[in-house]
């Protein structure tokens, strides 16, 4: 058996340039797809490379060491992305609570669709890799005399089909997934009328929001023009949402004023009871909802802003490479993160919900139909 020690010189520089890439690699690899197979990966490629590093310098090769110390600082670099980095505190919010007046019976209901397995790391800066969770795609029923609405509508009936046809290879590989019922077969298996649905809000339009829009072929999309022409010109990540027939969406704008920090407000009854505003960044036109129930139980749903609470509890961003990934424009998804850090410290009685985190739901009953009105 050959000694390490021995190795030729081409296969100590192969490994001083491939080890730190197939590390950075594997280390985005486990954040998207945890299993104690790209753990053990992950260990054996780091004590590849240290190993080929040392003998390297044992052996005062300057050539390749002068490739190992590169290749070791861009690899400290693309780690130090997954360190924590919290955000400035934002200015105290001055802004009074905005009236509401929910009608009586107004209610919400969770209608969870499904979970995509990630780890904390995926989440946020400063997340472990071995935090294993499991990452809601829920849509949220909201009852109101003048018509219902759907915020988002996760994983839809043929998610199986859309994902081995719309998805890329790369993210297929990275992703996987369990499903259960869609909203539409929830809503169905409760007794609930379609008839009462008033349309759909978007939060953004990415896959596992809008997988479930054909489900509804008679409902209105409710979506900003923004998001719409992001739908249309978004190439994959956006064709789920195109599967939905174009002329079901309906663009609204933001007309009203200022609203708990955000410059301008969509008031979708004008009771105050859900009202949207813009929060772009991660999409052009994502949109926060704010839903005030009655007895005053107010919540934030902020769709992908963050991905899990630490978001706005820690003041983290998602890492460098995940953000390149979901094409977003980190200064806007920053100085929208601070808001909701200054909304979240001066009425910490709103509720924050992060589409993929179950903590945001626990509030929300399941729908059955003793529950339907």
């Amino acid at each position: 058996m050959t000694r390490p020690s021995s190795l030729p010189t081409p296969v100590l520089g192969i490994a001083a340039l491939a080890g730190p890439v197939l590390f950075a690699l594997s280390v985005v690899f486990l954040s998207m797809r945890p299993s104690a197979l790209a753990v053990a990966a992950a260990a054996v490629i780091l004590v590849c490379v240290v190993a080929a590093d040392a003998i390297i310098i044992a052996r005062d090769h300057w050539g390749l060491i002068t490739v190992v110390l590169a290749m070791t600082g861009a690899l400290v670099l693309f780690i130090t992305s997954y360190l924590p980095a919290p955000l400035s505190p934002p200015a105290p919010l001055v802004d009074p609570l905005p009236p509401a007046s929910p009608p009586p019976g107004m209610a919400a209901f969770q209608l969870p669709t499904g979970v995509t397995h990630r780890t904390a790391a995926f989440g946020y800066r400063g997340g472990s890799p071995l935090d294993w969770r499991d990452f809601t795609m829920t849509s949220v029923l909201v009852t109101h005399p003048r018509g219902d609405l759907l915020i988002d509508t996760g994983l839809g009936r043929t998610i199986d089909e859309q994902f081995r046809t719309l998805m890329p290879g790369f993210l297929r590989m990275t992703t996987t997934y369990e499903h259960g019922l869609s909203a539409a077969e929830q809503l169905d298996a409760a007794g609930y009328d379609r008839k009462r649905l008033k349309g759909i809000i978007l939060t953004h339009a990415h896959w596992d929001h809008a997988s479930g829009g054909p489900d509804f072929p008679e409902t209105p999309i409710l979506i900003t023009p923004s998001e719409h022409r992001f739908v249309e010109q978004g190439g994959w990540i956006t064709a789920f949402a195109r599967a939905s027939s174009s002329a079901r969406f309906r663009e609204y704008e933001f007309e009203g004023g200022r609203y708990l920090g955000f410059p301008r407000s969509h008031d979708f009854y004008g009771d105050g009871s859900i009202v949207a505003v813009p929060a772009p960044g991660h999409t052009p036109g994502s949109v926060i909802v704010f839903v005030t129930l009655p007895v005053q139980s107010r919540f934030a749903f902020v769709g992908d802003l963050i991905w899990q609470l630490e978001g706005v509890t820690r003041r983290e961003l998602r890492t460098w490479l995940i953000g390149k990934v979901s094409g977003e424009n980190a200064d806007e998804v920053r100085e929208n993160i601070l808001r909701m850090v200054a909304v979240s410290a001066r009425y910490p009685a709103i509720t924050i919900v992060p589409a993929h985190d179950s903590r945001g739901f626990t509030r929300f009953p399941v729908l059955e139909a003793s529950r339907i009105r």
